[in-house]
């Protein structure tokens, strides 16, 4: 089964993409590499039960086993010591990377209260966009009785856009919600 994102991509996307910007070969088409999300546990050093509750979180949104990260230094400063627990993350690819981008478009962001759209400044100069989420509630796949406490995350789609203008034509035909401001 293909997904429904890839399917748009191929079918309407790409083609406009091609139109919009005269490549001359169908490689140049910006496409997405990979999603990759990411949750930092800094409670992790009281109570290891938030490390596993955002890894259980994490696998519920995406569909696939969560890496966990590990302090590379220690910081005195933020009580945290080398190879403590502080982030678990995940990198999608394929179909589950489409699925992904699906729900967080068309469910996920919509159902954010006084939703205004994502910011534009979130382009890193190279194609890339990053995004950060206040709460992992926003996804249907959580149950709100379950959590134990509200936590956010951050979004990097990668792609192959060699810049921000064409990257961002990729992110609007698929339809995300970039505010006006």
């Amino acid at each position: 089964m293909i997904p429904r994102m890839l399917e748009k991509y191929k079918k309407e996307i790409a083609p406009a993409l091609l139109k919009e910007f005269g490549y001359k070969n169908v490689m140049q088409i910006p496409k997405v590499e990979k999603v990759v999300v990411n949750i930092g546990v800094g409670d992790a050093k009281l109570d290891i039960k938030f490390m596993d509750a955002a890894i259980a979180e994490l696998r519920a949104i995406t569909g696939q086993q969560p890496l966990l990260k590990r302090a590379k230094k220690s910081i005195a400063g933020f009580k945290v010591r080398q190879g403590m627990p502080v982030a678990c993350c995940v990198t999608l690819r394929g179909a589950k990377m489409w699925e992904f981008l699906d729900r967080l478009i068309s469910l996920a962001l919509p159902g954010i209260k006084d939703f205004q759209g994502v910011s534009r400044k979130g382009f890193d100069g190279r194609g890339n966009y990053n995004l950060g989420l206040r709460e992992q509630l926003i996804f249907p796949e959580i149950s709100y009785d379950k959590v134990i406490r509200s936590r956010g995350m951050n979004i990097a789609i990668v792609t192959t856009a060699q810049n921000d203008e064409e990257a961002c034509a990729l992110l609007k035909g698929m339809g995300m919600p970039f505010s006006n401001r």
